[in-house]
């Protein structure tokens, strides 16, 4: 974990050498919080897509959710929602679990000028998600795309950090038992509709401090980071 920690701040400098858009060189520029920072001061955007599919070399970001947590707080003024206008039609599934129709995804931001949107927020931050490996998929595929880097970011998943106590306990995982819906339920959280990006990244944010109700001490950010 040192070894990937030393291995991002390597990758900061190292992209900062070459020329890159504002928003990019300001998130290089700013220093990420260090690894003993305990997560009281860390600042966190906890973030969602909803996407056409799984495989993001294949499907396209539908829409983006993003809110903020800093001191144990979720921040909502300053939440953000952009609904992403893509080129493929949508299918009456789609349409179905999102509630995105085509005049409103039609409606919606360019990818690129969403994208743009969501990194003015990111300097100094660690993303904060549900099943990480959705968001960060897509994430790195879209600056990829339009900024011709990958950004080191860092990243906390609510998911990982249910499986890691869950193993510890060596208690068994049922099926579908680790769907933000669900921990939410077994953590006595609200209710929420799902599949709206901004509702599923508050309903993360809210999860993880419930999750870190449950641990005794204190939390650094080390001990919550993914290992992926």
């Amino acid at each position: 974990m040192f070894a990937q920690w030393r291995s991002i701040e390597a990758q900061q400098r190292a992209l900062l050498q070459k020329q890159h858009p504002q928003v990019i060189k300001t998130y290089l520029e700013t220093p990420l919080p260090t690894r003993k920072t305990p997560i009281d001061e860390v600042e966190f955007l906890s973030l969602d897509f909803e996407t056409t599919g799984l495989d993001a070399c294949k499907e396209a970001i539908l829409s983006i959710g993003y809110t903020h947590l800093r001191a144990d707080r979720v921040i909502l003024k300053g939440s953000g929602h952009q609904i992403v206008r893509i080129d493929t039609p949508l299918c009456e599934k789609s349409v179905t679990i999102h509630q995105i129709t085509h005049d409103r995804m039609e409606a919606g931001a360019a990818l690129q000028d969403a994208l743009h949107e969501l990194l003015q927020q990111l300097p100094g931050k660690v993303l904060l998600v549900h099943c990480a490996a959705i968001e960060q998929g897509f994430l790195h595929a879209a600056i990829k795309k339009y900024y011709g880097c990958k950004l080191p970011i860092l990243w906390v998943d609510t998911l990982e950090l249910e499986r890691r106590r869950l193993d510890k306990g060596f208690t068994p995982v049922q099926v579908n038992r680790l769907r933000l819906a669900n921990l939410r339920n077994d953590y006595h959280l609200p209710r929420y509709g799902g599949h709206n990006a901004l509702e599923d990244a508050i309903a993360t944010a809210e999860l993880f401090l419930a999750l870190m109700a449950q641990r005794n001490g204190q939390v650094l950010l080390r001990d919550v980071l993914c290992k992926s």
